[in-house]
This record gives C-alpha cells, structure tokens and sequence, in this order.
C-alpha cells in the first residue's frame, strides 16, 4: 500500500528570545493512504505544530516531508497554496466559518475559488450539509447555529474539494463530550467512505481510540500504539 504520509528525521524547533524551545525532535513515520490515524499527547507537546508542517502552514527546520508524493518541506510558497487547496481539507479547533455567510455559502466558497461554477459549487455544499444532517440549516449563519453543529458545517466546506488528506487540529476541543464523540464519528465516517486518509490530533483519548493507527507525541518524539 503506497503511504499517503512519510516523514523521516523532522526537526522542528523556536527561538523564544536567547532560549532555544525544541518542540519536534527527530520525528519518523508513515501513514498508509486511506487510513485513518490519531496523534494523541498533552496540550502544548507540538501536536498542532506536527499538523501545520503536514499541511504547509509551517517549515520544519530539517528532515524530510512528503505528502502525497510531495515533498512538503522543499516546496516553494506558491506551490504549497495549490497544495493545500488541492490535495488537503483542514478542520480547527474553531470552526472559521464567515459570520456574513449562510452554513451552504461557507461550504461552497473553497470549490468556488478553486474554479467551480457557483451553481455546481452549491448543489454540491447542499449535498454535503445534507449528508452530515444539517439540510435544514443550510440557509442559516454561524450565529444560528450550535456549536457542534458549526463545527459539522466546517467539516463539510473541509471535504468540499475532495482532497486526499483530511487534517484535523483538535476539531471537537471546543464541544461537550455528546457532540466531541458526534463529531469524530461523522469525521472518521466521512474518510473511510471516501477512502481518504485523516490525520487527527487530539488529547481526547475516545476521539482517538476510533483511529486505526494511534500515535503518542511526548518531549518531541513520536511513539506508535496499539
């Protein structure tokens, strides 16, 4: 099975003024296209910091990076933008959804910008609301809605471009645990029917457990689980 992730020797460290904080140290791993993994570990271990050089929000400072056949750490920044719009669907801890746009309006903009007509770009955002149970909201704001279920909203507007990679930063951080539980079945779910690979990271132990790979991040080493 070809590995939709490789990382090999990934350094990642920050200067907080003559201090050296060392956060990601000699990292190694692979996740195989279509699987499902978690990275579990204490808040402030670097497990967002993992996540953003996955997905080329951040520079690793050495090793090697490849997602998808790319290797991530070399690309140039014009290139990492096609990268992230192509081939990754991202969901936070918040959901960033546009306060002046409806549920279906936040769905829709990334396949717009990416160059799909505004009608195909809406049916395909109703499609999407309606297959995480939220037709009857497509039509309200962000300010109309609850927190799990913005957070479903971000979901779908995340898998609008079907991408390869769904990267996932803590996404049920903010909610109670009915909804946390809701919202990492619907992601988990939504991966393994579209035979995509997901990364999540989280210090939720049951959102984890549902990953068929698990990963613990501790003082900047990564160790495989059972």
């Amino acid at each position: 099975m070809n590995n939709i992730i490789r990382v090999e020797g990934l350094v990642k460290n920050y200067q907080s003024g003559a201090e050296t904080l060392r956060i990601l140290q000699g990292l190694s791993f692979t996740v195989p296209a279509g699987t499902t993994a978690a990275v579990r570990g204490k808040s402030g271990c670097g497990k967002s910091t993992l996540l953003n050089i996955l997905g080329g929000l951040d520079r690793s400072d050495a090793g090697i990076v490849e997602v998808a056949g790319l290797d991530v750490s070399r690309l140039p920044e014009k290139d990492l933008t096609e990268y992230r719009r192509k081939r990754l669907g991202f969901v936070f801890q918040f959901h960033y959804l546009l306060r002046d746009f409806t549920a279906r309006e936040n769905v829709m903009i990334p396949a717009y910008i990416g160059g799909m007509k505004k009608k195909t770009a809406l049916e395909k955002a109703n499609r999407l609301l309606e297959e995480l149970g939220l037709a009857g909201r497509a039509h309200h704001y962000p300010s109309q809605l609850s927190g799990g279920e913005r957070q479903r909203v971000a979901a779908a507007r995340a898998l609008v471009n079907d991408p390869e990679l769904l990267l996932a930063d803590e996404p049920t951080g903010n909610l109670d645990p009915q909804n946390s539980l809701a919202v990492a079945e619907l992601l988990y779910r939504a991966a393994e029917e579209r035979r995509m690979s997901l990364v999540v990271v989280t210090h939720d132990d049951k959102v984890a457990e549902r990953a068929r790979l698990k990963f613990e991040l501790t003082e900047g080493t990564l160790a495989s689980h059972a």
